[in-house]
């Protein structure tokens, strides 16, 4: 099968593109054609399909919105079509689909920086699209399903009007940002129509899936297909250890719970070392106010996967202390490899991911006694975290392996590509 893969970064900046990157390898190992197409960037992987790759929005350098130039009139231009609708993006992917003749296209990221255009090129060749959906961002401008500002979950788009979000600011604090991305949500719906251009939607989490089928996405269409751990480079035998610290990993940002995660670990000896990266100053706010409390809390900053490693094979657990509801993250299943609990708040799709008293404990989000109290009672006690771990890495094995993610995801493909001949 030759598979064209869409995604707006053809490099690791987080668990999605790990995704990416694991989806491509296990594709090719089975024996199919993978094509990408992303957009030109400095750290990206080389391909040697780059040449049809979208022109970079900025110089090349750029991850994240604020390290966009707003002074620069060609690329605030060049970033407003992307959110809205690209030309460069359709006319781009109509040449690689004439000149690779894909069976199918399977895209994973294309908001805010290729446009739902690509669609447009898909239905004009009659190619299948198969669309993943690993967060909220077909519903949600801020693509979280939570309002920054006032710190709460928020479903008012699911059912409502877009225009929530800019009457919340929900998108960097700002009306001008909450408009143009509402804007593009609403092109994508109302005039390009990729819901009704998209085969088949592959959602890793159920709990997404329902929210989705509550949007209004036709339910035929919706497959729940967990994400997997790759197990290419690693050893299931390697030693593992339970030493009297826990881990987070991930993005140092507010939605993550990383106020409540800090303030739980504050006048106790409870060891926390923190993994990750801030967007904006908020990895400042938290050693601001840090300072002066006892705490035994380490901010070890961005990491490599291979990099994390020690930490998750020497760790007693981990901890998801999430505030919004999370799609799958790729923490708990990194955690589950290495035989490691985890703690995570009692939301989203991190319910159905963490099995209480069995892969790890659940809190109360937002509750920093409930999650001293977890946190406490597993540090005093490693045969627990042992038993929880070695449960969680069975789970792992059983449920979220990579065959039989590859063989949810080839059942997917093959219906669409009959949809296609019939």
């Amino acid at each position: 099968m030759k598979i064209i893969i869409v995604n707006y970064r053809f490099f690791v900046s987080g668990g999605p593109e790990r995704y990416l990157f694991n989806i491509i390898r296990l594709l090719q190992k089975k024996g199919h054609t993978v094509i990408p197409f992303s957009i030109k960037h400095n750290n990206n992987v080389y391909s040697e399909y780059e040449n049809y790759f979208l022109d970079a929005i900025g110089d090349g350098t750029e991850v994240y919105a604020k390290d966009y130039k707003k002074t620069n009139i060609d690329t605030v231009k060049k970033t407003i079509s992307r959110m809205l609708y690209s030309v460069e993006a359709k006319n781009k992917l109509e040449i690689l689909i004439q000149d690779i003749k894909p069976d199918l296209i399977y895209v994973l990221h294309y908001q805010n920086k290729i446009s739902a255009s690509i669609f447009d090129a898909t239905a004009k060749y009659k190619i299948p699209v198969v669309h993943r959906i690993s967060d909220f961002g077909q519903m949600c401008a801020n693509s979280f399903l939570y309002r920054p500002k006032q710190q709460d979950v928020c479903e008012r788009c699911i059912t409502g009007s877009k225009w929530n979000a800019v009457k919340f600011r929900c998108v960097h604090n700002s009306y001008v940002y909450s408009a143009i991305k509402t804007s593009a949500l609403i092109i994508a719906e109302q005039y390009v129509k990729v819901h009704s251009k998209i085969s088949a939607f592959v959602i890793p989490s159920s709990f997404t899936l329902q929210k989705l089928a509550e949007y209004g996405l036709d339910k035929n269409k919706l497959n729940h297909i967990p994400t997997f751990f790759s197990s290419e480079s690693f050893d299931e035998n390697e030693k593992v250890e339970y030493q009297p610290f826990a881990l987070f990993i991930g993005r140092i940002v507010q939605e993550k719970g990383l106020f409540t995660l800090i303030k739980s670990f504050v006048n106790t000896n409870n060891k926390l070392k923190i993994i990750g990266f801030s967007t904006d100053d908020y990895q400042q706010k938290l050693e601001e106010y840090l300072v002066g409390k006892q705490h035994s809390i380490e901010f070890l900053g961005s990491k490599r996967f291979k990099e994390m490693i020690p930490y998750l094979k020497t760790c007693a657990f981990t901890i998801v202390p999430s505030e919004n509801y999370d799609n799958f993250p790729n923490s708990v299943l990194e955690s589950y490899a290495y035989k490691k609990a985890v703690v995570a708040s009692n939301l989203g799709s991190l319910k159905e991911m963490i099995l209480d008293a069995e892969t790890g404990l659940l809190f109360e989000p937002q509750n920093c006694d409930d999650l001293r109290d977890k946190v406490s009672g597993l540090l005093n006690n490693p045969l627990i975290c042992k038993e929880f771990g070695n449960n969680a890495f069975a789970r792992l094995k059983n449920e979220y392996s990579e065959e039989m993610h590859y063989q949810k995801l080839l059942n997917v493909f093959e219906s669409v590509l009959d949809i296609k001949i019939n």
